[in-house]
């Protein structure tokens, strides 16, 4: 908080300057409480200088310790198979682009039961090291027992960046790992790069108006989440082996305090899967009613597809909120996106901008889709999908 002087005269103009009511007198002297954020409103007022803010960059830690470029692995569990989570597919290819660029390895950190099996696999993708936390106690996720082994792996091994998936699990744990380090942590990051040795974390911002460049210069490990399908699987390293370095971790008696007493998994059919489908057919204000959305539901079954929707779509009630596609929804890399009806804010294509092939209908021959897709038809999409629809019929 800020710093007070002996020559304080105790004139009061401190008091009401603060914005935050930090300050207030006490026996004729200037006394700061918690809510001081050393704003520093108080220094340029005070007549005879007796305020000032503490010296900052006076002690730097040494972080020549830090090394490796670290990915979460989540494992992925449908009640009847267990995979890695394809998110951490897509880490690791970004993992080893950056620890490239550091001069740094690549280490993969999964956490879960006969965990020996993923091992091959997590190797392909440039994995220099895989820290395994294995047993039957780490079979199904538990916040505090996956945050204390990965708390614990941190703090031997010093890691300088840690990646995490923007799943429900990831954002459920990442944040209590940063608290428990006291490092920061960026959300749903869109791009990651390296400049003077640092992390460059790049996210939306200000309701996805401007892309906000994040740096942590002075603490380690830096740490993200990022949401899938942003980067690209890419098999670097096929046929090799990582070294794999085992850890005997004990789950803490707290985590005790969650069991799971039954588990119940609903069917989900391949045209639910927004994230993980190969053709997406999205639809927006522009498709107007239900009857506009039965169109693209026609088409999504001819192409074996999904349909998801634009934010516009689902404030009208045309979708579920899980069928959101965007900034604040869901992110695909679809081979085919089909954008129908949708204006193409920068809110709806950071979620869509990876896909292979994008095709935009709209009516206004200036919206902003048309920036982005590769073909483009001008007009209404409930009158152009039909044509659409019977042809691709008779193709089949």
């Amino acid at each position: 908080m800020i710093q007070v002087a002996s020559n304080c005269v105790g004139c009061g103009k401190c008091v009401g300057a603060c914005p935050f009511g930090a300050l207030s007198l006490v026996n004729r002297k200037a006394v700061p409480n918690a809510n001081c954020t050393m704003c520093g409103a108080c220094v340029s007022v005070c007549p005879v200088k007796a305020l000032s803010l503490p010296a900052s960059g006076a002690v730097k830690k040494d972080l020549s310790a830090y090394k490796g470029v670290w990915v979460f692995i989540e494992i992925a569990d449908d009640g009847k198979t267990q995979k890695v989570r394809p998110v951490g597919f897509e880490l690791l290819s970004k993992g080893r682009e950056l620890a490239n660029q550091l001069g740094e390895e690549l280490c993969a950190v999964v956490i879960g039961d006969n965990v020996s099996q993923y091992y091959a696999e997590l190797s392909q993708y440039g994995t220099d090291k895989i820290y395994a936390v294995n047993g039957p106690e780490y079979h199904h996720y538990n916040t505090l027992a996956y945050a204390n082994a990965m708390v614990t792996l941190i703090k031997k091994y010093n890691p300088s960046v840690v990646l995490y998936p923007s799943t429900y699990i990831g954002r459920d744990l990442s944040p209590r790992i940063s608290s428990e380090l006291f490092v920061g942590l960026t959300a749903d990051c869109t791009g990651l790069s390296v400049k003077d040795g640092n992390l460059i974390q790049t996210r939306p911002a200000f309701g996805g108006n401007i892309m906000a460049d994040i740096k942590c210069p002075d603490y380690r490990p830096q740490m993200s989440t990022v949401r899938p399908n942003v980067f690209k699987k890419v098999v670097t390293t096929p046929g090799k082996m990582a070294q794999v370095v085992t850890e005997a971790i004990a789950v803490p008696p707290q985590a005790a305090k969650v069991r799971i007493i039954n588990t119940h998994f609903d069917e989900v059919s391949a045209m639910d899967k927004l994230d993980e489908a190969e053709v997406v057919i999205a639809g927006g204000r522009g498709m107007k009613d239900k009857s506009g959305f039965a169109l693209l539901e026609e088409l999504a079954a001819d192409l074996g597809g999904a349909v998801g929707a634009s934010r516009a779509a689902i404030d009208l009630g045309l979708k579920p909120k899980e069928k959101q596609i965007g900034q604040s929804g869901v992110t695909v890399a679809s081979k085919l996106y089909v954008a129908c009806g949708i204006s193409g804010a920068v809110q709806h294509i950071v979620g869509m901008e990876h896909s292979d092939v994008i095709i935009g209908i709209n009516k206004d021959a200036n919206a902003p889709i048309f920036n982005v897709c590769k073909y483009g038809f001008v007009g209404d999409a409930r009158q152009i999908l039909p044509r659409i629809i019977e042809q691709v019929k008779k193709t089949k």
